[in-house]
């Protein structure tokens, strides 16, 4: 840079020359930034959904053949759902293998949000017209998550878990 350059520059900023309390304004500035954002990120952090799936992970292993032949088991049931959220109404429509309806069940639903559990519900859902059940359930547009439990009319136990989207 030319002393004439120089000159602009301090006119512009006017400095008359860059002393020791800039250079230690910038730094404060720099790394009051850093820490700015860090601090916020960290809250937002340990103040949302944890990412807690399991309490113990190594006790829920001791039970993985369990839960592998009872998933095995629900799935020769062959059941299916397919599930509705329109004007305050959710509700699914169940059936088995065969394509019939499964009627005479009960149905219980956990509905929540995939990242943060403050919208969480459980509802029991009221049979309807052939296979459905439903219940009146209010959802904020967004993504939910529904964990179905349902037992059938011979005792039989069927648990489903489904991703939707509420639109706004």
């Amino acid at each position: 840079m030319t002393t004439r350059d120089m000159t602009t520059i301090e006119r512009v900023l006017g400095l008359k020359q860059f002393t020791g309390w800039h250079m230690l304004g910038v730094l404060v500035l720099f790394f009051g930034t850093i820490i700015g954002v860090n601090l916020t990120m960290a809250y937002f952090a340990t103040s949302s959904w944890t990412g807690l799936v399991v309490k113990n992970s190594y006790v829920e292993s001791q039970r993985f053949n369990t839960v592998t032949a009872e998933k095995r088991r629900q799935a020769e049931l062959g059941w299916s759902a397919d599930l509705t959220h329109e004007k305050g109404v959710f509700a699914v429509d169940l059936t088995d293998k065969d394509g019939n309806y499964i009627r005479d069940a009960i149905v219980l639903a956990k509905i929540g949000h995939p990242v943060q559990e403050r919208d969480d519900q459980t509802v029991t859902l009221n049979a309807e017209r052939g296979g459905r059940y439903a219940a009146d359930v209010d959802l904020r547009p967004g993504l939910w998550d529904v964990d179905l439990t349902v037992t059938g009319p011979k005792g039989e136990i069927w648990t489903h878990s489904i991703r939707f989207l509420v639109k706004g």
